[in-house]
């Protein structure tokens, strides 16, 4: 039975357009990346980039004026932008596993409607998920409907969003108990942003608490129910992939200009025997090093991306253990990446010297950011997963983490 809109894996052309796109982007949000994480705004003018450039839409159908384009296509992005500014790329992966909703959550009938709106206004979907806040309540309300209550921390877009999801549980009426996707606009009355997003890192990826207070939710509004079912719960392996290419673009970035600071630098050190850094045998080691480790993480996020397509043509086929053998793969992958862009924005240092340590250098941004999103789930529980499949062919229990 036809689950979605998508189909095969992306070419090589399809890839080399998007990330051509991609990079464009990526060198315009470079240029002020360092001063715009300084005042700390939210990013209103660089998702009206994203959108102006076609990625907000990848995703979505080309029938419907969408990009038509494949999931490791818009993983491929994400990696591409986090090279530059891991907030917006954030905002980005976030949004493209929002509005994935539309294929993995609501009826196949359902889906032109969505997918003709979301295109037309060029939507960003901003969330107010996350699992482990108490849950959003909606209550039936006399007059036909729900009313929408509770808070949400770490509500990543949704500031920013043209359109918020948000994850509620049915209580009371016969419905009770049923956990639902709600999709609302923006300035929806009741809706509160707080606007207290204050981390380390990460800091313009518009990810404060909401408040839902009294807000009307009508039966259209709601997308789908939360349920095990394998297919329409690919949502979760997919974001956890976004973040391995999340991880894997600010390595990259943080090595591309650990290498211009390199050869910019002056003379030696004086036990190195040579004229430059830049030919110091230790700095180039650590180079190798990091590089090569980069490098593997790249063909494993490439592999696990073409991996997700195909998963996501199955359809309705997909079965739990097809879930869950893909899901042990973007579990190997969240391990490495975030072990290894940790390891590269850390040492980064070693090769680029004292002068790199400057604020007005502003090194210390791809540290802060991959530090501060790798604290989303703890890796460790990843490591666990793979070994318990691993070993003992043990699959986890489906949540929004796993």
């Amino acid at each position: 039975m036809t689950r979605s809109h998508w189909t095969g894996t992306a070419d090589v052309a399809e890839l080399e357009r998007w990330e051509a796109v991609a990079a464009q982007v990526a060198e315009t949000l470079a240029a002020d990346a360092l001063e715009r994480d300084r005042a700390n705004q939210d990013p209103h003018a660089e998702l009206q980039l994203l959108r102006d450039a076609g990625l907000v839409n990848l995703l979505d159908p080309a029938e419907f004026g969408g990009g038509g384009a494949h999931w490791q296509t818009a993983f491929r992005v994400v990696r591409v932008l986090a090279r530059a500014d891991a907030s917006v790329a954030q905002v980005l992966a976030y949004h493209y596993i929002n509005s994935g909703n539309i294929g993995f959550a609501v009826d196949f009938a359902k889906q032109p409607d969505l997918y003709r709106r979301t295109v037309a206004g060029r939507w960003v979907w901003g969330d107010s998920v996350n699992p482990v806040d108490p849950d959003l309540a909606l209550t039936p309300h006399p007059d036909g409907g729900f009313r929408l209550d509770g808070t949400k921390r770490f509500s990543t877009g949704a500031s920013v969003g043209d359109v918020v999801l948000a994850a509620g549980t049915i209580r009371g009426g016969d419905r009770d108990g049923t956990p639902v996707f709600v999709l609302l606009d923006h300035d929806r009355a009741g809706i509160r942003y707080h606007g207290d997003w204050d981390a380390l890192g990460q800091r313009l990826s518009a990810s404060g608490s909401v408040t839902f207070d009294g807000v009307r939710v009508a039966e259209e509004d709601i997308l789908g129910e939360l349920t095990d079912e394998p297919f329409s719960t690919l949502i979760t392996p997919g974001i956890q992939l976004a973040f391995g290419d999340l991880y894997l673009g600010v390595a990259q970035g943080a090595l591309a200009r650990a290498r211009e600071l390199t050869l910019a630098r002056a003379n030696s050190w004086f036990l190195s025997g040579v004229e430059r850094y830049a030919e110091d045998p230790f700095v180039l080691r650590v180079f190798g090093e990091l590089l090569s480790k980069v490098d593997a993480v790249e063909a494993l996020a490439d592999a696990v991306g073409r991996e997700f397509d195909a998963v996501v043509e199955l359809g309705s086929a997909v079965t739990a253990e097809d879930r869950g053998r893909l899901a042990q793969r973007i579990a190997r992958l969240k391990v490495v990446s975030t072990e290894v862009a940790i390891e590269v924005t850390t040492r980064v240092f070693e090769v680029t010297g004292s002068s790199s340590a400057k604020a007005s250098v502003g090194l210390d941004l791809w540290w802060r950011n991959v530090r501060t999103h790798t604290l989303h789930d703890p890796v460790d529980y990843k490591k666990l997963e793979v070994g318990a499949y691993y070993v003992n062919g043990d699959l986890q229990p489906i949540s929004l983490y796993t």
